[in-house]
């Protein structure tokens, strides 16, 4: 049997190789839960995958999985795709506006979720769409994971118990007719109009990306990867899930991040590799018995979602015994990873820059205007080429035309320029996205939503610089005449119906708007503003 890597295969056919290769390895760990073998978890995911069957799930149906990294998160990744069923991720702090739209959007006709998350009760979120009563046209079921199920959900059990159902020749079938080129997962990401796209991506995107970006950390079958960041962002499910199994590593898998219970993680389980955005870094480091845990079994990982200030650096590099810790940039279209430096990269590479690009890619920047290639060093837009730029948005040509250029080119949106080195420096944002601690936010929903306050007049929103997240929220608001509000009242609105990290900071109430000649707002004078404010 051929060992790993592993690369050009469907996500579903991944896990049945690493079982036939490598069947007796550790696969998959939890410290309060299970663990698997790579055999023992490819047996689990056909089971859970015949149960699905059995439910009638077919080929190309779009299955949404609202739930933190549960263990039957990683089960679900390969069950869905070895029926060549389509997994929807779903953020974990989506508000019931935000999932209906999601429900929706994708028309999904199966949705996989748990009680709740934090503040987020996921239950009285789908009750106040009607989620089970019929109100949204596609969805058929609804799958719960946990104890004691609400009225009209299928219990997760249930689908062990109809496994049964559907022998292991017609999963097989059923395997054999899913392509590496067949959209296997979708992930919603937030554009400039506010309204989340969904994201279609195949095997050879994922599969392929992972494949590269754990070359780049130098897995084998002996490192161990602490995961603690989402599972329903690209960073988990690829970097993380695929970047691990194409090379047979072993996944030790925090359900949902607390510094403590990341450090215990890598103290009992003996990690090799962990991952996380600066903010997760700062939280571990600062962690007030830190010192206790025994983190000399590190070696790498990846720090991504937001450049990486030097000091921080220095001190994850030493302090957390991660001498090989890289820096990766990408996005959700480009499955997600396209830069990523180099283990032995220096300290200014790794905290001023995103890298080199990845193998097998193309990169170009641009003139964002005529689209004439820059000169080394200069600034442009960043874009790429190749086997992970996605299939496209769903159900929404429009904005995939205007991504993925007519020679499959990806126009990222992003300001970047190369050094003689090939080192890309990220310069700015073309597209006017706010990045929270690896979270992208898009104004336009926060303006909407301030908007719809009675008495507020009009409403811009834009990013400002943080020491913990990298970039937060704030709002300049204009009232209207003869009222008052207060910062805490615009505050506590955004916060009853969007997600916590959607929520500006700050709020500011402006008499007048910084414009162009043209009438456009200039967000940057916005934030200049604040800044001055801020620092005054």
């Amino acid at each position: 049997m051929e060992q790993p890597p592993y690369r050009d295969v469907t996500v579903g056919d991944l896990l049945t190789r690493l079982a036939q290769a490598v069947p007796s390895h550790a696969a998959l760990v939890y410290a309060d839960g299970p663990r698997y073998t790579f055999e023992a978890l490819d047996r689990e995911a056909r089971t859970i995958a015949r149960g699905l069957m059995a439910l009638g799930i077919e080929p190309g149906e779009r299955v949404v999985l609202w739930a933190t990294n549960v263990p039957e998160w990683i089960v679900l990744q390969f069950a869905l795709a070895k029926i060549g069923a389509i997994l929807v991720t779903a953020n974990t702090s989506l508000r019931s506006k935000d999932i209906d739209y999601l429900l929706r959007q994708s028309e999904a006709a199966t949705l996989v979720t748990i009680r709740g998350f934090r503040d987020v009760d996921y239950v009285s979120a789908l009750a106040e769409v009607g989620a089970v009563t019929g109100t949204i046209p596609t969805l058929k079921r609804i799958i719960y994971i946990g104890a004691d199920p609400p009225a009209g959900y299928i219990p997760y059990d249930a689908l062990r118990a109809n496994a049964a159902q559907v022998s292991e020749a017609d999963l097989d079938a059923r395997s054999r007719s899913v392509g590496v080129d067949d959209v296997i997962n979708m992930q919603y990401t937030s554009g400039t109009t506010g309204f989340p796209k969904g994201v279609m991506l195949t095997s050879r995107n994922i599969v392929n990306n992972g494949h590269a970006l754990g070359g780049m950390l130098g897995f084998t079958p002996a490192d161990r990867l602490c995961v603690c960041v989402p599972l329903f962002h690209c960073f988990g499910c690829v970097i993380g899930v695929l970047g691990a199994f194409t090379y047979g590593s072993c996944l030790c898998v925090v359900e949902a991040f607390e510094p403590r219970r990341v450090l215990e993680m890598i103290h009992r389980e003996r990690c090799t590799a962990l991952y996380g955005v600066p903010t997760m870094f700062i939280a571990e480091l600062e962690c007030p018995d830190f010192a206790k845990y025994d983190l000399t079994s590190l070696r790498t990982g990846v720090m991504a979602g937001a450049l990486c200030p030097e000091p921080l650096m220095r001190r994850v590099m030493t302090d957390m015994h991660l001498p090989e810790i890289t820096i990766a940039y990408g996005m959700t279209e480009s499955s997600p990873g396209i830069t990523m430096t180099p283990r032995d990269s220096s300290i200014t590479q790794r905290s001023q820059t995103v890298g080199i690009v990845l193998p097998e890619l193309e990169v170009r920047i641009v003139d964002p205007a005529t689209g004439a290639e820059r000169a080394t060093g200069e600034r442009g837009e960043l874009c790429c080429r190749g086997y992970n730029v996605m299939k496209g948005y769903y159900n929404n040509p429009d904005a995939t035309r205007a991504a993925i250029d007519a020679d499959e080119w990806l126009h990222t949106g992003d300001e970047a320029s190369m050094d003689p080195d090939g080192y890309v420096r990220i310069t700015g944002r073309i597209k006017d996205l706010i990045i929270r601690g690896g979270e992208n936010i898009a104004p336009k929903e926060i303006e909407d939503r301030l908007r719809e306050h009675a008495a507020v007049a009009d409403a811009y929103v834009y990013g400002v610089p943080d020491a913990f997240f990298g970039e937060v929220v704030a709002a300049a608001v204009r009232l209207k005449p003869d009222t008052t509000r207060t910062q805490e009242d615009m505050i506590s609105w955004c916060g009853d119906t969007l997600a916590k990290f959607k929520v500006p900071k700050y709020v500011r109430f402006v008499s007048e708007f910084p414009m162009t000649a043209s009438g456009k707002i200039q967000k940057y004078k916005l934030r200049e503003e604040h800044q001055n404010i801020l620092a005054s």
